[in-house]
């Protein structure tokens, strides 16, 4: 897309990716708005959204560029708040960036500039490479990802780096985010503690011995390593979750990696960018293994054997030749 006089509004979330995303739009002759968005975060909870904000405001006014905030509160809510402790209660583990790309990053923002008049939005996303975050992008539809524009997706950190230094960009030394923003300084752990509670329960080994306890089967994935109450020395990790007797069921390391592929990987809710059946290999955790195989009837069959367990509720991303061609959401 030729974008010198159009009208891009570049989502700008105080990171150094978005800022030098917009400046690389602004130098080729773009009309750029730069458009700070918020989501929802719970009283009394941490956050460094309003310090994000300001990061933002500044490189707008670095770049001369017109700034906006877009209050996207309620998608946020429904979409990655409500969706995270549905999922967890429910013992899946979800994948809520995926579900805010879908529904805020290229849901919410992306009918806010449509109906501003912009010719097309942009992002930092990486599309390749080391930090690649295609993984989190399955789910936006089609049309949209497709015209949505990516000014450093292809390019290493390194050079995202040395482009916001060229461009005296505020935030050049700024340090990457590191998780969810409603989180704060408080880990995915301690804020499930927060929302549910300890319930204390028994974990077990494959032979069905008690072997320890735990604080909740809830707080817990599968694959995870887990420290267990009054248990012998582990590892351990989590092999199965029973919600219903918030029972584990744990092994030592070299069970972790007994997943068979004989089964497959059944998935649900896909969303697709190519023929499914030009799927070639996909991806079950992000910056997992890219495995071998072929989608068939709401499944992956791999060629491979799996290194470790699929999570339900984690994604599953396809992928042909290296380019995105679709995923889903991981089912039991």
């Amino acid at each position: 897309m030729d974008v010198k006089g159009k009208k891009i509004f570049v989502g700008l979330s105080g990171g150094v990716d978005s800022a030098a995303s917009a400046a690389l739009l602004k130098e080729v002759g773009a009309q750029v708005t730069g458009v700070f968005i918020k989501g929802w975060y719970p009283p009394g909870m941490p956050c460094s959204w309003a310090a994000e904000r300001r990061d933002a405001m500044r490189v707008a006014a670095r770049l001369h560029i017109p700034f906006v905030t877009l209050d996207a509160s309620a998608e946020y809510k429904k979409s990655v708040i409500d969706y995270l402790i549905d999922e967890y209660r429910a013992g899946r583990t979800p994948n809520p960036d995926v579900m805010c790309n879908r529904d805020v990053k290229f849901g919410a923002f992306h009918r806010f500039a449509k109906q501003a008049g912009a010719d097309a939005i942009a992002t930092g996303h990486y599309r390749s490479g080391e930090k690649d975050q295609s993984y989190f992008l399955w789910a936006v539809p089609k049309d949209i990802l497709e015209t949505a524009l990516f000014p450093v997706g292809y390019m290493q950190k390194s050079e995202v780096r040395m482009l916001a230094k060229r461009f005296d960009l505020p935030v050049a030394e700024k340090r990457d985010s590191q998780g969810v923003c409603f989180l704060g300084n408080i880990s995915v752990e301690e804020f499930l503690r927060m929302e549910f509670g300890t319930l204390a329960g028994r974990a077990l080994d494959e032979d069905g011995r008690v072997v320890g306890g735990h604080d909740g089967a809830v707080l817990y994935t599968l694959g995870e390593r887990v420290a267990l109450r009054d248990a012998a020395m582990g590892p351990w990790f989590v092999l199965a979750k029973d919600m219903t007797s918030n029972e584990l069921i744990v092994g030592q390391a070299g069970a972790r990696r007994s997943a068979s592929s004989s089964g497959g990987i059944p998935f649900a809710s896909a969303n697709w960018h190519t023929d499914p059946a030009e799927a070639t290999e996909a991806q079950y955790r992000y910056r997992g293994p890219f495995v071998p195989g072929r989608v068939e009837h709401g499944r992956f069959a791999p060629s491979a054997e799996l290194c470790d367990i699929p999570t339900p509720g984690q994604s599953i991303v396809f992928y042909q030749d290296g380019k995105l061609a679709g995923g889903g959401i991981i089912e039991a």
